[in-house]
Formats: structure tokens, sequence, C-alpha cells
């Protein structure tokens, strides 16, 4: 199966994604991060784990593209159970980062002004804030080739969208209880979704090997 044309391109520009988000941790390290004049110290780790997010929204593009190149399942029961399948992965990819890179460093705390690490945490949250909404909206889409799963999804668009301009809210820190509940709760709707339908969704972090593709 050859490479469709929109895969090649996205993989030329994932090394200018991942400088620029490099960049920008950088940037922010010299800056001293949330106006209290220290300087933050980046470790190797996490350059790495930055360097993971923002490969991540490219290589789950680039697993959609090809997945829509595949030749279609030929039975309404095969093209129900792979839409299951790609759901239940955009949707465990969005959980994942959701909770790793946002739910979890907000209830630790490291979002506040004056905690240690506080620039590079937003950044990391801004980056995991979009990555999240194109999953989820993916996944939205994925549902609509199962019925029961369609269904059960469909009062779930409203809160997926509300999610569009939040990333920009974590990356420049201004997020607050009702944002970090608001992505709590639209995966809780999806996980539960999911369930309903046969379609048992769990977190996947994305990591860099798996999004090294």
């Amino acid at each position: 199966m050859s490479v469709p044309t929109t895969v090649r391109i996205r993989r030329a520009l994932t090394a200018v994604v991942l400088s620029t988000a490099l960049l920008a941790g950088a940037t922010a390290c010299g800056s001293g991060g949330g106006g209290d004049g220290r300087r933050e110290e980046l470790s190797s780790a996490s350059m790495g784990e930055l360097a993971a997010l923002a490969a991540a929204e490219p290589a789950a593009v680039e697993a959609d593209e090809l997945a829509a190149a595949t030749p279609s399942p030929s039975t309404s029961a095969e093209r129900q159970k792979f839409a299951k399948t790609r759901f239940v992965a955009n949707a465990g990819l969005a959980a994942g980062a959701t909770y790793q890179w946002i739910v979890k460093p907000y209830r630790a705390g490291k979002f506040k002004k004056g905690a240690k690490g506080r620039t590079f945490a937003l950044i990391k949250a801004g980056l995991a804030g979009a990555f999240a909404y194109n999953r989820l909206k993916a996944a939205a889409d994925n549902a609509k080739g199962d019925p029961l799963l369609s269904k059960a999804m469909g009062p779930l668009t409203a809160g997926i969208e509300s999610l569009k301009g939040l990333s920009s809210k974590l990356r420049k820190g201004d997020a607050g209880d009702a944002d970090i509940d608001s992505f709590s709760n639209v995966i809780g709707g999806v996980k539960d979704a999911g369930k309903s339908a046969g379609a048992e969704v769990t977190d996947k972090v994305p990591s860099v090997s798996q999004l090294g593709g």
C-alpha cells in the first residue's frame, strides 16, 4: 500500500513541530516562568517529554490517514468493528494525555504561580490540551461508523467542542478548576459512551516510542 501524500508531507513537517516545541521550552526556561525571576532547569527527560507531545498530533493524524487509506471492511459487522477499534485508540490517547499532562499536574499544584517548573508544565499542558481535543474529535468521527456508539456519543458533541480553546488558557496559566473539570467530565463521558457500546476505553499516554512511527 502506498503512503498518502499528506502523510509524507506530515512526516517532513514533524521535525519543524519538534524544533518549535523545544525552542518554546528553551525560551520559557530563560524567562523564569510565571514572572518569579527564577530559572527553570530542564532535564533531558523533560525535553524528551515535550518532544513526544509535539510529535503526538502529527503522528496520530498520520495513523488516521493511513487507516483511511486501508481498504474498507466489506461487511457491516466489519465496518462497525473497525470503527470501534479506531474510537478506542483515539479516545484512549486523549484520556491518557489529559490525565498525565493536565489533570495530574494541576492537582499537584504545578500550575500555580511560584511552583517549581511551572512554565514548562504549562507548555506541556497546552500541547496536551490541543492533542486531546483533536483526538476526541477523531474519536467522535470514528463513532459514526457504529450505530450504537454514534448514539452514545451524540450528547457529547458540544462538550468536546467546548475544549477547543482551552489549550491556550492552559499554556498561559489561566485555566482554573472549571476548565480542568471540563476536560475530566468530557473524558469521563466518552469512556461511559464507549463502555455502553461495547468499546471500552483505557488511558494510553503518548510516548516517544509509540509516536516515532
